[in-house]
């Protein structure tokens, strides 16, 4: 429905002068929520976010005036489109979302709507308690939103036996909630003589409950007799919950109404103990069938979770090169159990594990079996569980996958049944599957190659669901597990309950929202499954001429814009690099999930994209991204908001002049090109206050940061007049990179790499050309030039790149350019595949040929701080491991990005203001921390420059902490550098 625009506007203007909140109803913030992570797309009329409760009964009361319908949305990551609807959003996430109580001797926690679930955990454990559902996105979803749509997941299993029951609606104890109509109530389990009492008082809430006290009565047998008598019955509403022997519990009947009758306004949560201590148990089967067979004896050990999973779940792992060290871990098999045993004490989990072994043995029920005892072990096997998403939405040369029927649940004893028959008719349609899920409670997930953008395509769809819908209810199961209705399940659920419990359904409805405004067309009188589809048969986006190639695309940009399946990991607030921008500011626009979608609906072009490349609504929300890759390496569909980014302001600025600081940082390889040939004037004019402060208001750079200062004689000089090295002990050549940073401002660290590389017998070569990687022009899109410049370093080293020279890096955004951008623009230039396979970081190649050199040893501590583009594309297992070797008492920050990303955090304003803010979330409060003699490790140029204008501290690059230690070693002397004092074991042989 179209509501006039003059009614709209008066409704915003109203609803300013009365809340504080955020009022959103411009088109980019729209276009933001026009999705959750289902198939479903609605643009809402608009966005508010509250900041207290009186704001949104505010809120709600302005949109009853006003009659327009209400959508209360958490971390929107549901998989059924109930968190999309032309209506007004109430985003509860960024300001509602406290733990107001706990109260550990009752095992309650009192919880705003939008409590992060891991936000709560993070608190609970160190009492040793836990909320029991556990669903996979616990990083991001809300407990609202766990509310709306009777959230299960993989510890639900724990909460079936520790607790009252493994769904969302079995952990709450008490709701706060207000109606469409203004009522504040207080819900929970009623007594029949409390019951009597409250509708004898009358009053609206008198009237709620005496109807619903009818709705029982009215519809008690069927209640009791077509409701599955299974584990995770998710589909419909709760109305069971109202039978006597379940104390007529209005709180658990409207969890899972997926906000289609009240919003919550406060939760008292039930809490579970929390093993203190776990063991998993992975069991190998000839196949995924025989594995869900297993499930009820494995059910009887009473495993805290149990998951299955099938053998093309793995192979699409290693096709996309997902976790390749982690699934080695999993033993011989074609399907496989993942069982979880938790304990007061790891004897007691791992007896429990045993005991399930013995038996295994004994009867022969699996073919092999593995038993993960290190916390470090067990996680990268759950990992391998978690990437199921990751592995099937974008496997290499199969077509897209997509939800709609990944959530259904049966008995866990007819599990195996189920399973055969689906893929029976999987292959009718010609299908292939992957199979995985919570087989310990019998709910299968999958994602399923629907064609969901042409007209016999849509037919298929719909055919498939209806034959899926009746298998799974011939075996007594339900539509949902875990996952709700929403509006891909919603209209068959005539078909699981019958037409009678359906008419209860809307009377259930009626009687918290009487005028039909609460998230209409979602479980009660629904929307057709191929309706308000995110595709359908009218989706054709916009294909501009693009400079990156995007191979993982099928160079389609339209194929980018899918990529991001909307669960929302970008959304963490701790732990990982993305998204730094998102941390700071909670706004979902900066979020690679909001990001994009604005690509998404840019490339659309129906809310915002009319003006195509020059979309102010993007262009804002790609502004604050630091490009630093976190997305790449750590997006579950590795989503690359660097080069969306690149990509996007190369066109919006084409034939436009960018702010001053593109030219400043952008073309800064230029800038000391110039300043080389005199240094110390350079140095003197930069330096000095006054000039100082007028150039960088020139510039457009930040007046609390310090401009660099040039090197007298930079890298490359020195390396052409060192004396040359005798050429009896090399046993290799290598091309060292000479990246702008190291060869201009950080010669010392070129002089340590060179001075490592030939003690252990390597010739070095540098280029004699002036070549420059070109990263700083990413940033800003500069990517012809970009371009011309990676063609040239292609000409000036195709003897060496044709030869197989490594080339190794010391700066880790330039090789990200080899690695990453350098054959996204060239997707088609074989020297420029050959130099993308050539290219390492130091510690990666002298990982792979320096496997068995015996190091120096170092005692002391250290803090590494892990540069994003490092971690993103070429890992730092490489660089631990040699860190490790040096003997250093080592600790890998997991702070994140450091703030700084390139030029970023140089920048005045809002881009200084985010980078310092980013910075003091983790990295600078732990530096600060550290003992004096503590080393600081950090090979990013940008990052030794955060660190030092944060803490004043400094920052050792790899090389030189390697050369600290073969110095120490040559010299026999503890080496100090200014920075730490290390003592030497002389070990080495």
């Amino acid at each position: 429905m179209d509501y006039h625009p003059e009614l709209i506007n008066r409704f915003i203007q109203q609803l300013q002068n009365q809340i504080t909140g955020d009022v959103r109803f411009d088109d980019g913030s729209r276009a933001l929520y026009a999705t959750d992570a289902s198939n479903y797309r609605m643009t809402p009329i608009g966005v508010v976010l509250p900041k207290t409760i009186e704001e949104v009964i505010a809120t709600v009361a302005l949109c009853r005036t006003f009659q327009l319908p209400l959508l209360s949305r958490g971390g929107g990551t549901s998989l059924a489109g109930q968190c999309c609807n032309h209506a007004v959003i109430i985003d509860f996430s960024k300001y509602l979302n406290k733990v107001l109580e706990i109260q550990a001797e009752k095992r309650l926690a009192r919880v705003q709507p939008g409590c992060v679930l891991d936000h709560l955990r993070k608190i609970t454990e160190q009492q040793h308690l836990t909320f029991g559902p556990d669903p996979s996105t616990h990083y991001n979803n809300t407990l609202g939103g766990m509310i709306g749509n009777d959230s299960c997941g993989v510890h639900s299993v724990l909460a079936a036996f520790e607790g009252d029951g493994p769904r969302t609606a079995d952990n709450i104890e008490e709701l706060e909630i207000l109606t469409y109509d203004g009522i504040r109530l207080r819900v929970g389990k009623t007594s029949e003589q409390e019951l009597a009492a409250i509708i004898q008082a009358g009053g609206r809430r008198g009237e709620i409950y005496a109807h619903l006290q009818q709705l029982r009565d009215q519809y008690i047998e069927l209640i009791r007799t077509r409701y599955p008598n299974i584990p995770r019955r998710v589909s419909g509403y709760n109305l069971e919950a109202l039978l006597p022997e379940n104390g007529f519990n209005v709180a658990q009947a409207l969890v899972g109404s997926e906000g289609t009758c009240v919003i919550v306004l406060e939760a008292t949560v039930k809490l579970i103990p929390s093993p203190r201590h776990r063991a998993l148990l992975a069991l190998g089967y000839p196949d995924i069938y025989t594995a869900a067979d297993h499930v009820p004896e494995v059910m009887a050990h009473k495993p805290s979770g149990l998951e299955g999973m099938d053998d093309l779940l793995i192979d699409y792992m290693k096709r996309s090169h997902i976790h390749p060290q982690h699934i080695q871990l999993l033993p011989q098999g074609k399907g496989w159990l993942l069982v979880e045993f938790g304990g007061n004490t790891k004897e007691e989990a791992e007896a429990k594990a045993n005991r399930l072994i013995s038996e295994v043995q004994e009867k022969h029920s699996a073919l092999s079996f593995k038993l993960f005892q290190n916390p470090e072990e067990q996680q990268r096997v759950w990992l391998v569980r978690e990437s199921g998403l990751s592995a099937l939405s974008h496997v290499p040369h199969e077509p897209f996958t997509w939800e709609g029927w990944e959530d259904a649940a049966v008995a866990p004893e007819k599990l195996g049944t189920y399973l055969r028959e689906l893929k029976k008719l999987f292959a009718k349609y010609d299908w292939t599957v992957s199979i995985y899920g919570h087989f310990g409670q019998g709910c299968m997930h999958c994602r399923i190659p629907f064609d969901l953008t042409t007209a016999q395509g849509l037919k298929q769809f719909r055919s498939f669901m209806e034959e899926a819908v009746d298998l799974v209810l011939s075996l007594g199961g339900s539509l949902s597990g875990e996952h709700g209705d929403g509006q891909a399940r919603a209209e068959f659920l005539i078909k699981m309950f019958g037409p009678e419990l359906v008419d209860a359904f809307k009377q259930f409805k009626r009687i918290f929202d009487p005028q039909g405004k609460m998230n209409p067309g979602k479980i009660v009188d629904p929307f057709s499954i191929t309706d308000h589809l995110r595709l359908g048969t009218d989706y054709h986006p916009w294909q501009p001429n693009t400079h990156f190639g995007y191979p993982r695309d099928k160079g389609n940009l339209g194929d980018v814009a899918l990529r991001c399946v909307g669960v929302g990991k970008c959304r963490r607030d701790e732990g990982g690099v993305m998204c730094p921008s998102y941390r700071v500011t909670r706004e979902e626009q900066h979020s690679t999930r909001g990001r994009a979608r604005l690509l998404f609906e840019l490339l659309r072009g129906e809310v915002i994209g009319k003006k195509k490349w020059r979309d102010s609504a993007v262009k804002q929300a790609l502004d604050l991204c630091l490009a630093c890759k976190g997305c790449r390496g750590e997006c579950p569909v590795n989503v690359d908001m660097a080069t969306y980014k690149a990509e996007f302001f190369s066109h919006y600025y084409q034939n436009r002049l960018r702010p001053r600081s593109a030219y400043a940082f952008g073309l800064i390889n230029r800038w000391l090109r110039l300043a080389e040939k005199a240094p110390r004037l350079f140095n003197f004019m930069t330096q000095n206050r006054l000039i100082n402060r007028l150039s960088k208001k020139l510039v457009g750079m930040a007046e609390h940061r310090a401009i660099p200062i040039v090197a007298e004689e930079n890298f490359k000089t020195w390396f052409k007049n060192r004396p040359h090295l005798s050429k009896t002990t090399i046993t290799k050549k290598v091309l060292l990179w000479p990246d702008t940073f190291t060869n201009y401002f950080n010669p010392r660290i070129g002089k340590a790499a060179v001075e490592v590389l030939e003690i252990l017998g390597y010739e070095v070569i540098i280029p004699n050309e002036h070549l420059c990687c070109g990263r700083p022009l990413y940033d800003y899109g500069f990517l012809k030039t970009a371009k011309q410049t990676l063609l040239k370093i292609l000409s000036a080293l195709r003897c060496e790149i044709r030869a197989g020279i490594p080339l190794i890096g010391l700066e880790p955004s330039c090789i990200a350019v080899f690695r990453d951008e350098l054959t996204n623009l060239l997707p088609k230039d074989e020297d420029a595949r050959r130099l993308a396979k050539q290219s390492f970081m130091f510690s990666e190649f002298l990982a792979q040929e320096q496997k068995d050199y015996v190091w120096p040893q170092l005692s002391g501590k250290a803090l590494v701080q892990v540069h994003c583009h490092h971690k993103a594309l070429m890992g730092f297992d490489a660089e631990q491991q040699l860190l490790e070797k040096l003997g250093l008492n080592l600790e890998i920050l997991n702070a994140g990005c450091c703030g700084m990303a390139g030029s970023f955090g140089y920048e005045a304003g809002e881009h200084f203001d985010i980078s310092m803010q980013v910075a003091e979330q983790a990295l600078f409060p732990k530096l600060r921390q550290a003992e004096e003699n503590t080393l600081i490790i950090a090979n990013g140029f940008s990052c030794q420059g955060q660190i030092q204008h944060g803490t004043g501290k400094k920052a050792l690059h790899l090389v030189e902490v390697l050369r600290m230690a073969l110095e120490a070693f040559e010299n026999d002397y503890p080496y100090t550098d200014g920075v730490g004092k290390v003592s030497v074991s002389l070990t080495k042989s």
